[in-house]
């Protein structure tokens, strides 16, 4: 039995995220130490509402094993379990790939299960090294506002909890989580980092994690500002350029939803529409004048040099 203060604790901090839902609850659980927990405290505040799924990707021997201690936990619940078998090809960023082809298997879990949300267990340590890692690379208000608490129907109950207390709920329940090593490997840039701030006790992760929450609303504020902005050669003249990037990359989005440019290839095209001249991205042609006009680029005409007799 979890104390009920915890459960409290999470179930408030699950109603303010959701807007007190009632409907059912999805947990996304890996059999580490945070989803366990994820899983625990879900399980204990809405009895009869849980259902949990955890994806094998097939990148580690261990993983369909561990999948099956999951679904024995969850029996032993009372928590509706399936496991989603994904098969990924070796070569690239092996892990942005997964996580783009877990939440895509997720959400298509979540719309066949019918459930409300899809929890997920980041914590305040995860948003400390996500933060930490784009600060490395230069990123702008949008990327540093980190992990956020809900992304369309994903959410992160606990993000406002620590590593140590998600640990202390599966130890309390006397369970052993899984052991990923690829969290200790070298190799891995978030790996190196968890190691250097495990030894930097004056970070604080919790605050970390609400200035996070802040730079999220100022995000949400550019790009509702963005959203306003008239595209052309008198209007965007005024425009503080983070608002013109923005109503850019929206125009840009229209036509292309896929396409993801650098602040920098965003900061050009303005530019050069400013200065009155055609700018290219991608496949699209952005065009200047009283009203700017984005669209797909002419395909070029295949050209065949003639035979030489």
């Amino acid at each position: 039995m979890l104390p009920d203060e915890t459960v409290a604790r999470f179930r408030d901090d699950w109603n303010a995220l959701t807007n007190n839902s009632a409907g059912d609850v999805g947990v996304a659980v890996s059999g580490g130490s945070d989803s366990l927990a994820l899983l625990l405290l879900s399980a204990a505040a809405f009895p009869g509402r849980v259902h949990a799924a955890t994806v094998d990707h097939g990148l580690r021997d261990e993983s369909a094993a561990e999948a099956e201690v999951v679904r024995t936990i969850c029996a032993q619940l009372g928590v509706a379990h399936t496991i989603i078998k994904l098969k990924m090809e070796s070569g690239g960023n092996v892990s942005a790939r997964a996580r783009v082809r877990r939440y895509a298997a997720l959400e298509e879990w979540r719309k066949a299960t019918g459930v409300a949300w899809i929890a997920t267990g980041h914590h305040a340590d995860d948003q400390l090294e996500t933060i930490v890692m784009r600060l490395n690379r230069a990123s702008g208000i949008g990327g540093l506002s980190g992990i956020r608490r809900r992304n369309g129907f994903v959410v992160r109950p606990v993000l406002s909890w620590r590593r140590t207390e998600l640990a202390a709920v599966v130890a309390d329940a006397g369970l052993k989580p899984a052991d990923d090593p690829t969290n200790r490997d070298d190799r891995y840039d978030r790996a190196r980092l968890r190691k250097s701030l495990a030894g930097a006790k004056w970070f604080n992760a919790q605050a970390v994690t609400q200035s996070a929450g802040l730079l999220a609303d100022a995000d949400d504020a550019l790009n509702w500002a963005a959203s306003l902005v008239e595209l052309g050669d008198a209007a965007m003249a005024a425009v503080p350029d983070e608002i013109a990037r923005r109503a850019i990359l929206r125009a840009l989005h229209m036509i292309d939803p896929t396409l993801n440019p650098r602040g920098e290839a965003l900061t050009r095209v303005l530019a050069t529409l400013r200065a009155g001249r055609k700018a290219m991205i991608g496949a699209i042609t952005c065009m200047p004048g009283a009203v700017w006009r984005f669209d797909h680029a002419p395909r070029r005409r295949s050209f065949t040099p003639p035979e030489v007799s």
